[in-house]
């Protein structure tokens, strides 16, 4: 019996849903692998997946233009719908064999709440200008959050969004605000160039999927001076490292004016990190940073060192340090110790401050 690759693949999408995994990979000599809760796990009672297997499962859902850039390339990302979710596919080569790895992604944009974000992130949806920042490791949902602030800007505001992802992963609703989706390789050749557009295309909030070299960095900074809101996400592990990493990308002489910049229109900075829970599951762990007088004053003086100090005394002002949240959750029971000194970032200190 021939093998049909469509129907295999729709089998293996089903079956990550049902169990409420985050990402399917495929990949040649190996079962189907599940990632549910941040752990790997092969899919139960699946075949080895031959190299002919997986072309079979990924080229029917390409177009020809798409076909034509993943050879041209050997990797591509996009975006398409499945059922209730919507998917991320990265297709790539290895060792000359196909392979992919999807990320499920629900349809329905979860609220701040119910995603257990702070609720001093909610105020970043009010303001008129300014740069916000989701930081954190890759899959620990930066773009859900950011999802959920557009989500919450579009419900309460009469405003006009523009977003820059690569590929699209929420799809966004016109509601009181309106909304404008635009996919690099898609709809507009890259970022900076998506947002040099945008600043034509009267937008009042600008959301960018990632600030992830120079010319992106630069033009976000820009559209941010300029008087509009711009949401933003960065691979970053901590409120000091994302203004040191995107003052670093530039050259030595221009730091100093990027300083000055950066200080001017950082509003702040959530760093997030998806603990597993005790009981199953993960929880969302935050660490933030609220761009007050002390904050702009320690980046425009090159003293990021200090940032994470102001953030540990500055409670009252709604800031938090990572390791003080991951602190509480150990007290409550829903996260083990082990777990927690993976992401703190002074192991030592952190078992005192706990017991």
């Amino acid at each position: 019996m021939e093998f049909n690759g469509k129907a295999k693949l729709e089998e293996l999408l089903n079956l990550a849903i049902s169990y409420k995994a985050s990402d399917l990979h495929l990949l040649n000599n190996k079962p189907p692998i599940l990632r549910v809760d941040g752990h790997l796990r092969d899919l139960p009672n699946q075949p080895l997946l031959s190299s002919v297997m997986i072309e079979k499962m990924i080229l029917p859902i390409l177009s020809p233009q798409r076909l034509t850039l993943l050879k041209e390339t050997r990797d591509l990302d996009f975006s398409f719908s499945f059922s209730e979710v919507r998917v991320r596919a990265n297709v790539y080569y290895e060792r000359n064999s196909l392979s992919a790895s999807f990320r499920l992604i629900p349809k329905k944009i979860p609220s701040l709440e119910e995603l257990g974000v702070p609720p001093i992130v909610q105020s970043f949806a009010n303001y008129g200008q300014g740069l916000v920042l989701i930081t954190g490791p890759t899959g620990h949902g930066k773009s859900t959050t950011l999802a959920a602030l557009i989500d919450l800007i579009l419900s309460e505001r009469n405003v006009n969004v523009i977003t820059l992802e690569d590929p699209i992963e929420y799809v966004f609703s016109h509601k009181k605000g309106a909304v404008s989706q635009r996919e690099v390789g898609a709809d507009v050749i890259s970022f900076a160039r998506g947002l040099r557009a945008a600043l034509r295309e009267d937008p009042d909030v600008v959301m960018i999927g990632e600030m992830r070299d120079l010319e992106t960095i630069e033009a976000c900074l820009t559209v941010a001076e300029t008087g509009h809101l711009v949401f933003s996400t960065l691979h970053t592990n901590s409120a000091s490292q994302t203004a040191d990493r995107i003052i670093d990308v530039f050259l030595p002489y221009e730091q100093n004016q990027i300083r000055q910049q950066f200080a001017s229109v950082l509003l702040g900075v959530v760093s997030q990190r998806l603990i597993p829970r005790v009981n199953g599951g993960r929880v969302l762990a935050c660490e933030i940073m609220i761009a007050n007088n002390a904050v702009r004053n320690v980046i425009r003086e090159g003293k990021t060192h200090q940032l994470t100090n102001i953030i540990a005394t500055s409670a009252s002002e709604g800031m938090i340090t990572l390791d003080k949240v991951l602190a509480q959750l150990v007290r409550k029971g829903e996260i083990t110790m082990d777990d927690a000194l993976v992401y703190c970032s002074n192991p030592k200190q952190f078992k005192l401050s706990v017991y």
